[in-house]
């Protein structure tokens, strides 16, 4: 039996979760980050489990014809990207597999599963980014976590987001030291900036916010003008009060002291105005692509009645307001709620009505009162659906159930519930959303059985 510390070679079999390598010595299975299958390689074991064990990846013996040199200087150290070792063609087919796995194993279903549809260029695309600021020998920094850890690794250039990103985090970082404002302690939970987040659209245009743990922003006219003359297309400046212990990162709400409320982006030929708080999918071009497919499946007709649970901003709602009778969405963030009815009326749809409130909650008592959507769309958290929402899309009886998901393992597992009362699943289309992580958007389509 190996002991920690131990160097030992490897035959990579597999890709596992979070894309590591998945390999087996002396019966048991050592996951290694950063190894791709079929590579012999030399790792030293970092932790060992009941079952399992982890190493550290120190040579590869036998490169993968797929493994390429990572183009980011902090891959491996940040916690962001875990597949850029390997050519983007090769991460677009572990995200097929990893949704096949997810449902034969867990579903128990043997469904179709597309191949995953990809960017043509899967660079600086994400638009929101929510860095952690610490204070590192005297010096604000910022950047992303390492790895199943809170150590912070500092980074000045993001190879996915979109340029504000960083713009945005180097302003704050100045204007931190220009005023001596301190950041946040996780140990102590002293200290006054604990996040930076941003926003950008593809028109170049960004919003900031910075979460802080104190009851009002500091020296606010020096970072607003620090960002105006920093960052150019900054539209909103605007800040968020978090003292609470934990990992959170956003407060209960959101203040604006400079600039518009919202941003706007335009997807499928619809204008959405977005606020600091509310969900937004992070890449615009793979949502144009994730809502056109979603449409695709679902084939709306005019006489048809949606329902989206879990609606967000009204996003996807709004995208099949055109092609339907009505749509009814369900969100509990009333932030998010109200963009979605600015969002209707700023684009004249009259068939879309929003609802404030738990979807567990929402749902069941809209189901009660006899609402029978003829479809559903089904965009819950990673955790999944809750029963109380399973139990009430299945007294509803919709034709369809469009279920977008980030999680496959909690998809797959509320499909065998939709399975099992009634619902067959009919296709599963993976969307490269989260390019070079092992981060997977799929669209599973059931239908109800006669």
């Amino acid at each position: 039996m190996f002991r920690k510390n131990d160097v030992v070679d490897l035959r990579v079999d597999a890709l596992g979760v979070d894309a590591q390598g998945v390999c087996r010595y002396e019966g048991i299975v050592v996951f290694v980050a950063g190894a791709l299958p079929g590579e012999h390689i030399r790792a030293m074991i970092l932790s060992i489990k009941k079952n399992y064990a982890y190493a550290k990846l120190l040579d590869v013996l036998e490169p993968s014809p797929h493994r390429v040199t990572p183009p980011c200087p902090y891959f491996g150290r940040c916690g962001g990207c875990s597949c850029q070792h390997m050519d983007y063609a090769y991460t677009l087919e572990y995200k097929r597999g990893v949704v096949a796995q997810a449902m034969l194993k867990i579903a128990g279903v043997d469904s179709p599963v597309d191949n995953t549809l990809g960017m043509e260029d899967p660079w600086q695309y994400r638009n929101k980014t929510a860095t952690p600021v610490q204070c590192s020998q005297g010096q604000a920094v910022t950047g992303f976590y390492a790895p199943r850890s809170h150590r912070l690794i500092r980074i000045k250039n993001c190879l996915i987001a979109m340029p504000p990103a960083d713009d945005i985090a180097a302003v704050v970082r100045k204007w931190m030291e220009d005023n001596g404002v301190s950041a946040y302690d996780e140990a102590t939970c002293k200290g006054d900036i604990r996040h930076v987040v941003s926003r950008a659209n593809r028109q170049g245009e960004s919003m900031a916010l910075l979460v802080v743990n104190c009851p009002k922003l500091p020296f606010e006219k020096e970072l607003i003008r620090a960002l105006i003359e920093g960052v150019p297309g900054i539209r909103s400046i605007s800040y968020s009060v978090n003292t609470k212990h934990g990992n959170t990162i956003l407060g209960s709400d959101s203040a604006v002291v400079w600039g518009s409320e919202t941003l706007e982006e335009t997807l499928c030929g619809i204008t959405f105005r977005v606020s600091p708080m509310s969900f937004f999918q992070v890449n615009p071009w793979q949502t144009e692509v994730l809502y056109k497919k979603a449409l695709e499946l679902a084939a709306p007709a005019p006489n048809q009645t949606v329902a989206d649970v879990y609606c967000g901003a009204g996003t996807i709602a709004l995208c099949f307001a055109p092609y339907v009778k009505d749509v009814v969405g369900v969100e509990i963030v009333p932030e998010a709620v109200s963009n979605a009815r600015v969002n209707a009326v700023a684009n004249s749809i009259t068939n879309a009505s929003f609802i404030t409130g738990d979807a567990s909650q929402e749902l069941p008592k809209l189901v009660s009162e006899g609402f029978r959507p003829d479809i559903v769309l089904l965009d819950p958290p990673r955790k999944g659906a809750p029963p109380e929402v399973l139990n009430s899309i299945v007294q509803a009886g919709p034709e369809k159930i469009v279920y977008i998901s980030c999680h496959p393992a909690t998809q797959a597992r509320d499909a065998a519930f939709l399975v099992q009362h009634g619902y067959q699943v009919k296709s599963n289309s993976p969307v490269d959303m989260f390019c070079f992580t092992s981060g997977i958007e799929n669209i599973m389509l059931l239908t109800k059985e006669n």
